[in-house]
């Protein structure tokens, strides 16, 4: 038999899909087509050869089955080199199959529209998978075409006598690619309808965002990528309205900047952040206190630094923050004013990220790249150890212990552990600076007051030096500030330089053998410090 040039074209993107068939027909290609596909085609003035022509079996069971036929698979899977493939084929009047067409059904849209269970498994693509897998294992002979980007080439190809085996090959490998992520959609979307947290094996599915014009230093390649599925109130959903391309760092700090403002929910906040480290923070009535508390907080190290925003920016707001150089801004609007001073800065990026206080989802993962591995955790999404805001005027229990060197161990539990409990401004300092500290590189310790950081200390190797860096920015401001640590103290020294500093209150985890030694030296001092259970490490 003659064997005929054929396509098998089925897509669910339909983007571009018409002029491409027509440039196949140009080229002596006959179209075999299924469904709305078909119909689209048909449509266009273009002949169509049905699927179930090809199968001599009609679709059944409302559409599952369609091409999953030897007729459809021998003509993709037949090497052509292979002289008793083509006899086979042959014997069984089976035409091959030269091009396929097709893009899958839309998993992802309709987990995204939040469909229910049974719609989201109807959209699971059994046919497709396999007819471009079948094609793309038979590269050699079959051109696989996944991407509507690639129509062009395949065509211009065409016309110059055939599509490149190189081309074929990197069509082959997009493929395999798209299948990957396809399939890793449904299977993390199943692991967690069943609740599965930390499956054995696992894949995540990320698309390019953007080329890096380089990583963390210039002879670093970088790209980043966005997961498949967009988290509200993160930077994939976020517009640039203004500036040059983010860079490796940009991004990494703003990622930084973004976690820290989430935690303040409506109240109008500014989080500065440098090297993704908070170096001021700032709540107050409006956006524009907010600002200026955020600035006060360390006028030096804010200049080339990262504003994140939770609310609209004003032409007031924009003409304190055109005073000094800004790398980014991040808000959720501007207003018109607020944009035309702000544009004036050449240098600066402003995004706007519509739900820039959205939580994050409960299905994302923390997760950090190590040689030949994944660290995976989930979120530290606690702020207090049950958030109970009554460990503030609990006096804490105490019970005392013997350990295996005889020596007596004071254990304290979560709550009020010195004489004197904490006044309601000291209560509202401590939960503003233990929100910062949260999110600050630990060793860390920040200092605040009620809506403001006075001073931060952060990324040190042992937790003196790092009060002593909160407490040396602060200078005078750390008179009369509360102090956050996000691990335990493991000796007094840090309470001695609250008390030479003149801060009044502290608020730690708990936790240390030396737990006793820092409370009576806050008793001592007529400071007040509070145990809150959870640690908040971040590294």
């Amino acid at each position: 038999m003659e064997m005929k040039k054929r396509a098998l074209v089925s897509v669910s993107d339909k983007a571009g899909v018409v002029e491409f068939c027509k440039g196949l027909v140009e080229n002596d290609f006959e179209i075999i087509s299924t469904g709305g596909t078909a119909k689209a085609l048909t449509d266009a003035g273009l002949k169509v050869i049905g699927i179930s022509e090809i199968t001599g079996f009609p679709e059944c069971l409302d559409g599952r089955v369609k091409t999953l036929h030897p007729n459809v698979h021998a003509g993709l899977l037949a090497m052509r080199s292979n002289p008793e493939h083509m006899a086979q084929l042959e014997k069984l009047n089976i035409n091959t199959i030269d091009i396929v067409c097709v893009n899958l059904y839309p998993f992802k849209a309709t987990l995204q529209r939040g469909a229910d269970f049974a719609t989201c498994i109807e959209n699971i693509d059994i046919g497709g998978p396999t007819m471009i897998r079948a094609a793309a294992k038979n590269y050699q002979d079959v051109a696989v075409i996944v991407d509507p980007k690639d129509y062009n080439k395949v065509l211009e190809e065409l016309k110059s006598g055939g599509v490149m085996l190189e081309t074929k090959k990197y069509l082959q490998y997009k493929v395999f690619a798209h299948t990957a992520v396809y399939d890793s959609l449904i299977s993390n979307y199943l692991a967690a309808q069943l609740g599965i947290t930390f499956p054995d094996e696992v894949t995540f599915a990320y698309e390019k965002a953007q080329d890096m014009r380089y990583g963390e230093n210039p002879q670093q390649q970088a790209v980043f990528y966005n997961e498949q599925l967009k988290r509200k109130g993160s930077l994939s959903t976020a517009k640039q309205l203004w500036g040059k391309e983010l860079s490796y760092n940009n991004i990494n700090d703003a990622n930084g900047a973004l976690e820290l403002l989430k935690e303040f929910g409506t109240t109008s906040a500014v989080v500065a952040c440098k090297h993704a480290n908070p170096c001021g923070v700032g709540t107050g009535k409006n956006i524009y206190e907010a600002y200026m508390r955020a600035y006060e907080s360390d006028p030096v190290s804010v200049f080339g630094g990262i504003l994140a925003i939770n609310g609209t920016v004003d032409e007031k707001t924009a003409t304190e923050i055109n005073k000094i150089f800004i790398e980014i801004v991040m808000a959720p609007a501007y207003t018109d004013g607020a944009l035309e001073i702000l544009k004036a800065k050449k240098n600066i990026r402003l995004l706007q990220i519509d739900d820039i206080s959205a939580r994050r989802d409960k299905s994302a993962f923390d997760m950090k790249k190590v040689y030949g591995g994944l660290l995976v955790q989930q979120y530290d999404e606690s702020l207090i150890c049950g958030e109970d805001l009554n460990l503030f005027k609990t006096k804490s229990k105490v019970e005392k212990s013997i350990l295996p060197n005889g020596n007596e161990k004071t254990v304290y539990g979560n709550g009020v552990v010195t004489k004197r409990a904490p006044t309601k401004e000291e209560v509202e300092a401590m939960l503003f600076a233990w929100k910062v500290v949260k999110h600050t590189k630990s060793n860390a310790i920040v200092i605040g007051k009620s809506g403001r950081t006075t001073g931060i200390g952060m990324g040190q190797t042992n937790r003196i030096w790092a009060a002593q860096q909160a407490i040396a920015h602060a200078g005078e401001e750390a008179k009369g500030s509360v102090m956050a640590s996000d691990a335990f103290f493991p000796f007094p020294d840090c309470v001695e330089e609250c008390i030479k500093a003149g801060i009044t209150a502290i608020i730690q985890p708990g936790g240390s053998i030396r737990d006793k030694d820092s409370v009576e030296a806050c008793d001592k001092a007529g400071i007040a410090m509070v145990f809150v259970g959870d640690r908040h490490f971040k590294h």
